[in-house]
Order: structure tokens, then sequence, then C-alpha cells
């Protein structure tokens, strides 16, 4: 059975762990009251701002608030654990290079944490959440197409085969794992030469 995000909250709670969870629509009261009594507020005393040229003709500009929680300010028992509340404002500009053209974009994202963080510190741990994202599980939605598999019967199985390769092609320093998987259909001795298999 999935967790739910309550089961998930107790659990960090009870082994002692912290959470760093995006607060998302799909939590309509608590993303509802805590906009309202929370974010509405002046921000906390920490505030951290970054920008990057990133690749792709990309500016972003990201604006990180914090907030400190009191206990109540939930609507649930387990909404209490949560100890901070996090803004993150992106402003992005992309260039377009057909239209010659920088084309803006503004984001806000918000998230709860169990623990107590300043702006910079949760600024660097929402980053590094995306390295994840972008390091993992995009490889795996687009590369593997793990989304699009039609696979009914044991589908847990065929996910762990497809850790499997990626392990192996990480730990044998791809950073293409797209290349690598065409180069390995051309020629299978690349595979058998893979260390650690």
């Amino acid at each position: 059975m999935p967790y739910t995000p309550k089961k998930t909250v107790e659990v960090v709670h009870k082994t002692k762990n912290h959470l760093l969870v995006q607060l998302k629509r799909n939590q309509p009261i608590l993303y509802e009251r805590l906009l309202e009594q929370v974010v509405s507020q002046p921000a906390a005393a920490t505030v951290h701002h970054s920008h990057e040229v990133g690749q792709h003709n990309r500016l972003e500009r990201r604006t990180v608030s914090v907030w400190p929680l009191a206990a109540g300010i939930g609507t649930e028992p387990w909404h209490d654990h949560f100890q901070t509340c996090i803004q993150v404002e992106r402003q992005t500009e992309v260039f377009d290079p057909r239209r010659k053209a920088w084309t803006p974009r503004d984001e806000t994202a918000y998230y709860l944490a169990t623990t107590t963080l300043t702006a910079a510190h949760a600024a660097t741990l929402i980053r590094d959440h995306w390295g994840i994202e972008n390091r993992l599980h995009y490889v795996r939605d687009v590369t593997l197409r793990e989304d699009a598999s039609r696979i009914r019967r044991n589908p847990g199985l065929f996910a762990v085969l497809r850790s499997f390769a990626l392990n192996l092609l990480r730990f044998n320093g791809i950073q293409n794992v797209s290349q690598a998987l065409y180069d390995n259909a051309l020629d299978f001795n690349l595979v058998l030469a893979y260390q650690g298999l």
C-alpha cells in the first residue's frame, strides 16, 4: 500500500529523521491555510538571493524566504511536525533563437520542512533535490522510458532491472546514458567490458 503524506510524515518523525517536501495544491486545505496565515506575513529575517546563468540560454534568479511555523498552524495533528515553511520564487528568462527574444517566466513553489532551516540552507537542499531529479528520475522517465512501459505483470522486477542498468552505467563513469545505450546496442562487447558486471 503506498504511503499517504500523513504516514510518511509520521514515519519520518518516529525515526527521528527530517523531511523536506514540496507543498502542492493536492493538499488544498493545508496549502490555502499556509498561504493565508504564514506567507501573507512579512518574511522571516533570512532571505536568500541567487543568480545563475544556466545551460540552454537560460538566466535564473531565485529568492528563497523562510517562515518558522508554530504548532497548530495546520488542520491535522500531523501538520504540527512541520517547523519551517519555505517559498522559492524563480524568475527565469529563456532566450529563443528563432524569435531572437528573451521569454520571461515566473514561478513560485512552497516547501515544508520538519526542522528549522535558514534560507541559504533551504536553497541548497532544494537545488540538490533537483540534481537528483535531473540525474535519476528524468533519465528513468525519458531515456529508459519507464513511464511509457506497458508491463503489467511484475513491473517492480523490470524497475529493478532498469535500476541495475543505470547503476552499472553510472559506476563506469557514463554521463550520457542515451548515447551509451545506443553504443551498447551496436556493440554488445561494450556491455561485457563494464566493470562491476
